[in-house]
């Protein structure tokens, strides 16, 4: 078990999210480079930054955005060297920083050596690298299941006569974890990186490496009936995480952060329980299909409010309640911005980044910031299919005119749900390109950028970027935000998500205006007496140059957001 030292110290942290394609190119290239987050690391100093979170830069074809690796243990040229990755090593230990850093190990390119074997014959030694098939009877895929990026999850294979999976692109196989070597190659590809000074993993669908090895047809009695419950928390994913926990994430003291696809509250808690020895936290995604009509990611409706709410505190009471520790995320390269998404992204664009702000950062858990969330980058404007490049996003641009929408009405779920909404490049100034390359951007700039970037946020002491710098400060200082118990307070209100965290001693209240009206807020009666009424209230942040009078009922003005302490 992990002693309470180790435990602690990355429950005050905040980690930045860097999608490395377009943070900063220093070479004009189009994409981003290892350099140019080196250039940038006094930014996330100053920001309050203690952990990077850099996103796969192992030799990729890029056919997924480098989650499909080709190579583990070699650096994609496109984003430099190795020699650079040292060096980006030795500047984060200057200043205290330290680097997690993704592992892709569900599945691999199918361009990887392991792979390129594997498929030569059904006796060459990387065969059980992978999981493979034989047709149907009568011909055709082994089962029913579906690519999460659209269409069946079997590829056909001429050379054996066989399937081999794939859960997402055609070109990502699903490595076979049943097979002992490839558990060991994974953990010694995991100590290759820690022995260069990585500090931390984030584990990309690790929920995902144990399934059904019957490999039933999904019925459909479970929507969405694509056959992910034979493969979702499958029954020995616990086993193998454990194995790694033994062989790396304990010895070599590790903070690893676990992103659970369609997981459950029950599996996250045994994945974060520190007796567990597991993962250090879990990354769930439940309360970002709010707004997933019948579940669907690519059929749209208005976001549910009291859904979100609930979830939210679904996951803050369960996890406390039995030792689990939550990643907290609005944002990362896989969603669309949050500020556009659950909030307002013009007239009221900086209260609203600050109020999700604040909202979330109170909550108990690591906080995430994805690159651009900290100066309250918006979805882009897309004009045209051509403008995106996410292979999801295309895939689904032509299944969903197959289904029956027009092209006018495909284009307006891709603007809502593509990936490529995250992805769009840093904005550093009102330059060219936002000082992002000096080239051709490999992904279009969002348009408001001479308005929207950081050189403009550094230059306003209220700013979205001082907000959260403010916000990032505030964890390390008060402890409530680590250890406070969580209670809701807002019973249903139709505008506002209120909640406390309390300790024996000191209860923090944050209360958030999500709409564009100002409305009021009246602290139910058993809360307000036992603990606010008569006491030492002290406002730590607030997202409006006019805070409301402290007392029993509150008046907010659109998407105000305040947090208090009592004392």
């Amino acid at each position: 078990m992990l002693n309470a030292s180790k435990e602690q110290w990355w429950r005050k942290s905040t980690v930045y999210q860097v999608y490395p394609k377009s943070f900063k190119d220093t070479t004009g290239s189009g994409t981003g480079d290892i350099k140019g987050l080196i250039g940038k690391l006094d930014y996330l100093q100053e920001l309050g930054i203690d952990i990077v979170w850099l996103q796969p830069i192992y030799v990729s074809p890029q056919n997924d955005n480098g989650y499909d690796v080709a190579d583990y243990r070699q650096i994609d040229p496109d984003f430099g060297t190795m020699e650079d990755f040292e060096e980006l090593m030795k500047e984060l230990k200057k200043r205290g920083m330290h680097l997690m850093t993704d592992i892709v190990v569900n599945h691999s390119s199918t361009e990887h050596q392991w792979f390129q074997e594997a498929k030569k014959s059904k006796d060459n030694p990387y065969r059980n690298y992978y999981i493979w098939r034989d047709p149907a009877p009568g011909g055709g895929v082994p089962n029913n299941w579906q690519s999460k990026f659209g269409g069946s999850a079997w590829q056909f294979e001429e050379t054996t006569g066989q399937y081999f999976l794939t859960l997402f692109d055609k070109t990502q196989a699903d490595l076979n974890w049943e097979y002992e070597k490839v558990r060991q190659e994974v953990a010694d590809l995991m100590i290759f990186w820690v022995e260069k000074g990585v500090k931390g993993f984030r584990m990309d669908v690790i929920n995902l490496i144990s399934k059904d090895q019957n490999f039933p047809d999904d019925d459909g009695s479970i929507a969405p009936g694509d056959g992910r419950k034979f493969y979702t928390d499958g029954s020995r994913v616990h086993e193998y995480i454990k194995e790694l926990y033994a062989k790396v994430f304990g010895p070599y003291d590790l903070v690893t952060v676990g992103e659970m696809s369609s997981t459950t509250l029950e599996h996250c808690i045994r994945y974060s329980n520190p007796q567990e020895e597991e993962f250090s936290m879990t990354f769930n995604f439940h309360h970002l299909k709010v707004d997933y009509k019948n579940g669907q990611k690519w059929e749209l409706k208005p976001y549910d409010f009291e859904e979100l709410k609930g979830l939210f505190t679904k996951w803050q009471t369960g996890m406390q309640s039995s030792g689990g520790w939550n990643a907290l995320f609005w944002n990362n390269h896989d969603q669309p911005r949050a500020l556009s998404r659950f909030a307002n992204d013009g007239e009221y664009r900086t209260e609203s980044a600050k109020m999700l702000a604040i909202t979330l950062h109170g909550l108990q858990g690591t906080p995430y910031v994805y690159q651009g969330e900290e100066i309250g980058m918006p979805n882009p404007d897309w004009h045209d299919i051509s403008e995106f490049n996410d292979i999801e996003s295309t895939n689904m641009y032509r299944i969903l005119q197959e289904r029956g929408l027009t092209s006018v009405e495909a284009m307006t779920v891709l603007r809502e749900r593509s990936r490529d909404n995250s992805r769009t490049p840093m904005q550093w100034d009102d330059t060219e390109n936002a000082g992002f390359t000096s080239g051709k951007p490999w992904l279009k700039l969002d348009e408001r950028y001479p308005e929207i970037n950081v050189k403009r946020e550094q230059e306003n002491a209220d700013s979205i970027l001082s907000h959260y710098k403010k916000l990032i400060q505030l964890r390390k200082q008060e402890s409530v935000i680590t250890e406070g118990f969580f209670k809701r307070l807002d019973d249903q209100h139709p505008e506002i998500f209120a909640y406390a965290r309390m300790t024996d001693s000191e209860t923090l209240i944050i209360v958030s205006n999500f709409s564009s009206k100002q409305t009021s807020f009246t602290f139910a009666e058993d809360f307000w007496t036992p603990r606010a009424e008569g006491r030492d209230t002290e406002l730590l942040i607030g997202n409006t140059h006019q805070s409301p009078s402290w007392g029993k009922t509150l008046e907010l003005m659109p998407y105000a957001s305040y947090m208090w302490i009592i004392r």
